[in-house]
């Protein structure tokens, strides 16, 4: 799903500026008479902004093609064996593929007169609305040359109304609709990719793309891919950025992790504590491997280790917490590396905030495959004690730390960084809708901690997602002691929505 910051850029330039940014995809020149459009002084990166109920293909299209002596067209809730085949036609035939239903009519009409087309072709004539030019069948497709261009990305998110429940049928529509888009890039003579999310490091076969033509002519379809220093930024940041374990440069929907939670030597912190690094290794592994059997995306292991513990007595300064040193963590981040294995660092900072003792693990999470949790239980307040109070962090201590932890993604050329906040109370994220979400280079989530009963775990769950951003992932706990019984791979699994994360303590 989109991000905030997506959103936001999405209204904003479907409004008042669109004149202006238009000028981003213009300057195009024709290969012969009736040849498809080919770039001559264009950016080398741009975002071409949709008009108003203007489908993907049609902004594709505007984007590739000066002119075309003709196009295909595609009703917008066509079966999938007539989008392919409309799909099809349009690549041997490197014309337009343009999407239209009973709201883009316009837009529609608008592109046909722009590219001058003189015929126009359906898989299903009947079915198209009235666009104003006459729609045969696809024997009157007129062929034109193949292009010969330069390397040309074109970027198509799955585009979904922020206002409208993502339901599977909602989803599914989104990314017929985006290959759709791609179809008509791919008739340009561009390599046309969908992206689960509005960033080229959301596919692997992007950042493949990008690193094999650097110097590529990008364009990101649509306003939810932001400004084009956005996409330029990301854009660098795919090139440089070293990939996750399981692969690509975005964690979610690309994996699913399943943890050991604890901190080494520590057995009663949990599971990660009770046995050797290698051992520790191994046991997180097979612990993966038994939750792939339930999962279509890839598991992979993960270790979240508590780098600073809550601790009951004061302490140095009056802090109720413990800080491990960072050399002692090292050796299990680099094994992690080695093995494949995602590393979360979790903080239980007592009377410190989060982002002092963020900062002192700033080496660690300079890694790719490290990422960073927040436990606001065990965050206090100045008169606060553990175990007498449950702690609580605000929205603006959690927006400093994010601000901080995206800064360094983006200046260390990283992947995407999972950021995690602990919850099981709604005290503990005071006012969490104040919690900004707008980092592309992390990945939030709220990972439910609530024990006991089945019911018990379910009620805390189900009170956490409520109201909850779809900006957020969601993590799950399974205390091997705590709860009664524990749930099973099969029955975490079950859990809806399904979590991305789930954790061992």
């Amino acid at each position: 799903m989109w991000s905030k910051l997506s959103r936001r850029h999405h209204l904003l330039l479907a409004g008042g500026v669109l004149a202006l940014v238009l000028v981003l995809v213009a300057a195009w020149s024709l290969i012969g008479d009736t040849a498809t459009a080919r770039s001559t002084q264009v950016e080398p990166v741009s975002v071409a902004y949709a008009a108003p109920n203007e489908p993907q293909s049609v902004t594709v299209s505007r984007a590739l093609f000066a002119s075309s002596p003709s196009a295909v067209l595609v009703r917008d809730d066509a079966a999938p064996d007539v989008v392919t085949r409309g799909i099809e036609a349009a690549g041997t035939h490197h014309v337009p593929l343009l999407t239209v239903g009973p709201s883009s009519v316009e837009p529609v009409r608008r592109e046909l007169e722009r590219l001058g087309a003189r015929t126009v072709a359906a898989v299903e004539p009947s079915s198209i609305p009235d666009v104003g030019v006459t729609v045969g069948d696809l024997q009157t497709v007129a062929d034109q040359p193949a292009p010969v261009v330069d390397p040309t990305l074109v970027l198509v998110a799955e585009r979904t109304d922020p206002d409208e429940v993502p339901t599977p049928a909602v989803e599914a529509a989104a990314r017929v609709a985006a290959q759709e888009a791609a179809g008509t890039a791919t008739a340009a003579g561009a390599t046309g990719i969908v992206v689960s999310r509005p960033d080229p490091r959301a596919s692997g076969q992007a950042i493949d793309f990008i690193k094999r033509h650097p110097s590529a002519r990008v364009v990101g379809i649509g306003g939810e891919f932001g400004t084009t220093a956005l996409l330029a930024a990301n854009l660098d940041a795919a090139r440089q950025a070293p990939e996750l374990p399981g692969g690509g440069y975005t964690l979610f929907p690309g994996r699913r992790m399943v943890a050991l939670y604890g901190s080494p030597g520590a057995p009663s912190l949990g599971p990660l504590g009770r046995q050797s690094l290698p051992a520790t290794v191994a046991r997180a592994q097979r612990l993966a491997a038994s939750y792939q059997p339930f999962s279509k995306e890839k598991v992979i292991p993960a270790f979240e280790i508590i780098v600073t513990v809550a601790s009951a007595s004061p302490g140095p300064g009056n802090s109720y917490t413990n800080v491990i040193d960072p050399k002692e963590i090292l050796p299990w981040v680099i094994e992690a590396g080695k093995s494949g294995i995602y590393v979360t660092l979790d903080l239980q900072p007592g009377r410190v905030d989060f982002l002092t003792q963020a900062k002192l693990f700033t080496a660690l999470l300079k890694y790719p495959h490290v990422g960073l949790a927040l436990d606001p239980e065990w965050r206090l307040k100045p008169n606060q004690v553990h175990l007498t109070q449950i702690g609580s962090v605000a929205a603006a201590e959690v927006n400093r730390v994010s601000d901080w932890l995206a800064a360094l993604v983006r200046d260390n050329h990283l992947p995407q960084k999972l950021f995690v906040l602990h919850q099981f109370d709604s005290d503990m994220l005071a006012n969490r809708d104040r919690i900004s979400t707008a980092h592309p280079e992390l990945q939030f989530m709220v990972h439910a901690d609530g024990h006991g009963t089945p019911p018990v775990k379910m009620s805390t769950w189900n009170r956490l997602i409520t109201g909850l951003s779809p900006d957020y992932a969601m993590g799950w706990k399974n205390f091997y002691t705590e709860d009664h019984p524990p749930f099973s791979p099969q029955q975490t699994m079950a859990v809806k929505p399904t979590p991305w994360f789930v954790s061992y303590q």
